[in-house]
C-alpha cells in the first residue's frame, strides 16, 4: 500500500513535470547486500532512480562527510540517505546532509521542526513512519524505547507522544530495565536485544517492534508457552517509507521551485531635519543581511553567491526556474535634458520603489547601473541616490562593488595585449614559426582547437587535419595582417587619469622598435561593458564578444576578437560579472546593480538580465523600475530602440524627472557651476523663467508619447522651490500630455515622500499601452 501510494504520487508529479528525473543517492558503508537490493527494488517499483555509493567497511566519519558534501552540490541528486553502521550515525555526519535533501529526516533542522510540531516543514524519519504504521491506536498506552539513541530515538519519542502515548526510554544495561519491560504495553527496540535479556521480562501480550539496522526479516518469534510475544521488524517497511519520503521530498522540491509570495521585512526610516549628508544617512541605517533579503524575495539558497554581508550575485538559473512566471510591470525613469547639478533620476528611482514596497505593499525592484570610479571621484559623485532615497551601504555601492568593472578591465586589456603581441609576432616570424606556435605538436600530435577550426571555415578552408594545409593556406591562417593605424581597441582603466589619454606603447627593447601611439579610455567605455548590459546568456555574451571588431587588416577587412582566438578567455573573465548584484535601499527593498555603460558613447542603461530576473521575482502585480542615462532624448530613446529590442520587453510607464532649477536654466537662467553658489534666479521665485524652460519638459513628454507609452512627470522638489513654481510645472506637464505630474519629497522623507508618485505610476501602468518602435531594422 505504501509503495502503491508513492508510485501514484510520483507518476502524478511526472505528468505535471515531464522533465523530472528524481534521483535518490544512498551512501552505504557496510557489506549488507540485502539492504542494497531492497532499496533498489522498492525504488524501481515506485519509479525512482537510485544511486548506491558503496564506501568500504571501516570508512571514517570524515570520508563519509566528504561524500555527503559532494552529493549536496550535485544538482542531479534530489535526495540523500545513509545506510551506515550504528557507530557512524553522529550529529557531524547527519548534519552534513543538506536539510532539503535529507530523505531520512535525521538532520537537526528536520528534527527541530518535527519536535516543534511543524509537520509541514519536515519529513518523519522512515523508521519512525514504519513503527507508527505497525502500531494500532496507542493513545493512553505505555511505550518503552530500549536502546533507541540519538536522532532516531528523539524522533520516535516525539511522534509517539504526539499520538497520545506515555513514552519511557532506557538503555539495555539500565538497572530498571526489567521493571520497565514488565509494565510496557509496547516495546520498541532501537538496537538488537542482547542474549542476556530474557524475553520473559516482557509483559505478556505486549507489542514488540525492532528498529535494528541489520534486520530485514519481518518477524522473530520470541514465543514461549507463558509469553507468546512476536517481534515485528520494521526492515523492508522502513525502506518503503524511505521511498515515500523521497516522493514527498520531490513534492517539496517542486514547490520550492515555484514562484513564492514575498515576505519582505522593510526597514524603518526616521528622517531628520535638516537632512544629514548622504554618507551619514547611509551609515545610520543597519541593512539586512543579504541572504535574509534574498530569502524574503523568493530566491533559493543555491541561486545566490554572497559577497560579504550586504551584497550577493544572483545566478541566471533563476530565469529557467521561473520561466513560466508572468512578468511584472516595467517602468523607466528618464529625465529632462540634464544640467550640471543633475536632476535626481537615481534618487527618484529609489524613492519610487521605497514608496511602492515599504508604503503601498507592492512588490518592486530598482535596477540601477554600477557607477564608474571616474565620475564618483569627479564632479558628478556617486550614483547610489541621495538623502533618504539611496542604496546602502553607499560606499560599497559606489566603490568596487563585486568587481564587475575590474573584470571588464581585465578582459578589455587582455584583448589589447593580444592585438599588439600578434602584430609583433607576425612582423618578426616566418609562417612556419607562427604555425608551430599556434598549432603546436603535443605528444607527437598536432590538432586544431574549436576556435581555430572556426577561423579556417571563415577563410573558406574546410580542412581539419593540420598536416594537410598548403603553404598558402598556412599563411592565410596564421597572418591577420593587422594595419596598426586602424586599431580602434584601446586599453582601459576605471579612473580619470588624464595623463593616460594619449600614450606611446612599444618602447621597450623587447618590442623591437614597433612603437605606436595609443590611449587609455575609462573602463566603462569599453565595448565589453555595452555587451554585458545587452547580453541574455553566457553563450550569447561569448558570441557578442567574438564579433567585436578591433582593427582592419591591410586589405581593409575587419579583424575581430574571434580572429585573435581570445573569446573563450574573455568569457571566462566575465563569467561572474554576467550575474546581477543584489543590494537594498534604505528601507530594505531589493535593488539590482548591474552594468554601467555611458549614454553618450553607448546605450546608457543597466542590464537586460537584471531587468528580466527582477520582472520574474516581483510577480505579475509587481513593478521593476530602471533608469536611463542622460536625458530622455538620449538615454530613453536608446532604452526603447536598443535595450527593448535586445530584450523583447515592453515598457509600461515612463517617469520623467524634472526640477524647477533645471527648467529655469532651460528657460534662459544663468549658468550653474558645480561648487559655486546658486544665483538668485534659482533661489527666488521666478515663474516666467520656469514657464519658458518648460518647453524642454514638453518636448520630452512628446518624445515619450511617440513611442506610445504613458508618461508621469516626477517633479523633484527642492527647499528653494516655491509652491507656485511647483504648481506651474505640474499644470504645464499635464497640459502637454502627461498622464500625471506629481511633486516628490523622497530626498527629505524617503519612500513616504514619493507615495503620490507611486500611486500615479500604478494607475498609469494600468492604461492601455500602445508601445511601438519608431523605425524598422529592415533596410
Amino acid at each position: 500500500r505504501v509503495t502503491e501510494n508513492a508510485k501514484n504520487s510520483l507518476a502524478s508529479l511526472k505528468r505535471e513535470n515531464p522533465r523530472l528525473e528524481p534521483t535518490l543517492a544512498i551512501i552505504q558503508a557496510h557489506n549488507d547486500h540485502l539492504i542494497q537490493e531492497a532499496n533498489k527494488n522498492f525504488a524501481k517499483e515506485v519509479g525512482l532512480r537510485v544511486i548506491h555509493i558503496c564506501l568500504p567497511e571501516g570508512s571514517t566519519k570524515d570520508e563519509i562527510v566528504s561524500e555527503i558534501l559532494r552529493l549536496n552540490e550535485d544538482p542531479n541528486v534530489q535526495g540523500l540517505a545513509l545506510d551506515l553502521p550504528e557507530s557512524l550515525y553522529s550529529s557531524k555526519v547527519l548534519n552534513a546532509v543538506k536539510p532539503e535533501k535529507d530523505v531520512d529526516g535525521l538532520s537537526s533542522v528536520n528534527l527541530g521542526c518535527l519536535v516543534h510540531g511543524d509537520v509541514n516543514d519536515c519529513l518523519v524519519p522512515p523508521t519512525v513512519c514504519a513503527v507508527m504504521e505497525l502500531l494500532e491506536d496507542i493513545g493512553g498506552k505505555t511505550v518503552l524505547l530500549v536502546g533507541a539513541r540519538g536522532a532516531q530515538g528523539a524522533a520516535l519519542q516525539s511522534v509517539l507522544q504526539r499520538e497520545g502515548a506515555a513514552v519511557l526510554s532506557c538503555h539495555w544495561r539500565a538497572p530498571q530495565l526489567q521493571s520497565e519491560l514488565r509494565h510496557a504495553d509496547v516495546v520498541v527496540f532501537g538496537s538488537m536485544k542482547p542474549d542476556d535479556v530474557p524475553v520473559s521480562w516482557i509483559k505478556p501480550g505486549a507489542t514488540i517492534i525492532s528498529c535494528a539496522h541489520d534486520l530485514l526479516s519481518e518477524k522473530h518469534n520470541y514465543g514461549q508457552q507463558n509469553n507468546p510475544a512476536a517481534e515485528k521488524a520494521v526492515g523492508s517497511l522502513a525502506i518503503a517509507m524511505r521511498m515515500q519520503n523521497m516522493v514527498k521530498n520531490m513534492e517539496r522540491w517542486i514547490q520550492s521551485q515555484q514562484y513564492r509570495k514575498w515576505d519582505l521585512h522593510c526597514l524603518k526610516l526616521q528622517p531628520l531635519s535638516p537632512v544629514p549628508s548622504d554618507i551619514e544617512i547611509s551609515r545610520a541605517q543597519s541593512p539586512k543581511a543579504v541572504d535574509v533579503l534574498a530569502k524574503e524575495i523568493g530566491l533559493l539558497t543555491d541561486e545566490i553567491e554572497i559577497y560579504g554581508q550586504t551584497k550577493a550575485k544572483v545566478r541566471l538559473s533563476l530565469l529557467e526556474r521561473l520561466k513560466d512566471q508572468p512578468d511584472g510591470k516595467y517602468v523607466l525613469v528618464a529625465g529632462i535634458t540634464p544640467t550640471p547639478l543633475g536632476e535626481g533620476k537615481s534618487t527618484v528611482t529609489i524613492g519610487l520603489v521605497q514608496a511602492l514596497t515599504a508604503h503601498l505593499d507592492i512588490n518592486s525592484f530598482a535596477c540601477l547601473r554600477q557607477p564608474s570610479q571616474g565620475p564618483t571621484f569627479g564632479v558628478k559623485g556617486g550614483a547610489a541616490g541621495g538623502g533618504y532615497a539611496q542604496v546602502i551601504p553607499m560606499e560599497e555601492f559606489n566603490l568596487h562593488l563585486t568587481g564587475d568593472i575590474h573584470a571588464i578591465t581585465a578582459a578589455n586589456n587582455l584583448l589589447a595585449a593580444a592585438i599588439d603581441a600578434r602584430i609583433l609576432h607576425e612582423n618578426t616570424q616566418s609562417d612556419k614559426s607562427l604555425y608551430n606556435r599556434l598549432v603546436p605538436v603535443v605528444n607527437g600530435v598536432r590538432g586544431f582547437s574549436a576556435i581555430q577550426l572556426a577561423r579556417l571555415r571563415r577563410l573558406g578552408i574546410n580542412k581539419t587535419d593540420p598536416e594537410t594545409l598548403t603553404e598558402e593556406e598556412i599563411s592565410q591562417f596564421v597572418r591577420l595582417d593587422i594595419d596598426p593605424s586602424t586599431i580602434t581597441w584601446q586599453r582601459v582603466v576605471d579612473t580619470n587619469d588624464r595623463f593616460l589619454r594619449k600614450i606611446t606603447v612599444g618602447q621597450a627593447n623587447t618590442e623591437k622598435g614597433f612603437v605606436r601611439q595609443a590611449q587609455f579610455d575609462i573602463a566603462v567605455a569599453s565595448e565589453i561593458m555595452a555587451i554585458l548590459a545587452l547580453t541574455t546568456s553566457l553563450q550569447d555574451m561569448k558570441e557578442r564578444l567574438g564579433k567585436m571588431v578591433v582593427a582592419n587588416d591591410k586589405k581593409g577587412e575587419p579583424v575581430t576578437a574571434e580572429d585573435l582566438g581570445v573569446t573563450g578567455a574573455l568569457a571566462v573573465l566575465m563569467k561572474d560579472a554576467i550575474k546581477p548584484t543584489l543590494m537594498q535601499t534604505l528601507e530594505g527593498t531589493p535593488v539590482f546593480v548591474h552594468a554601467g555603460p555611458f549614454a553618450n558613447i553607448a546605450h546608457g542603461n543597466s542590464s537586460v538580465l537584471a531587468d528580466k530576473i527582477a520582472l520574474k521575482l516581483v510577480g505579475e502585480k509587481g513593478f521593476v523600475v530602471t533608469e536611463a542615462g542622460f536625458g530622455a532624448d538620449i538615454g530613453m530613446e536608446k532604452f526603447f530602440n536598443i535595450k527593448c529590442r535586445a530584450s523583447g520587453l515592453v515598457p509600461s510607464v515612463v517617469v520623467l524627472v524634472a526640477t524647477v532649477r533645471a527648467l529655469k536654466m532651460h528657460g534662459g537662467g544663468p549658468n550653474v557651476t558645480a561648487g559655486a553658489p546658486l544665483k538668485k534666479e534659482y533661489t527666488e521665485e521666478n515663474l516666467q523663467l520656469v514657464a519658458d524652460g518648460c518647453c524642454n519638459l514638453k518636448k520630452q513628454i512628446q518624445i515619450t508619447q511617440l513611442f506610445g507609452v504613458p508618461v508621469v512627470v516626477a517633479l523633484n522638489v527642492f527647499k528653494t522651490d516655491s509652491p507656485a513654481e511647483v504648481d506651474l510645472v505640474c499644470k504645464i506637464a499635464k497640459e502637454s500630455g502627461a498622464f500625471d505630474a506629481v511633486p516628490c519629497n523622497h530626498w527629505s522623507a524617503g519612500g513616504r515622500g514619493a507615495v503620490k508618485l507611486a500611486q500615479a505610476v500604478e494607475k498609469a501602468a494600468n492604461q492601455k499601452n500602445s508601445f511601438k518602435y519608431l523605425y524598422s531594422l529592415e533596410v
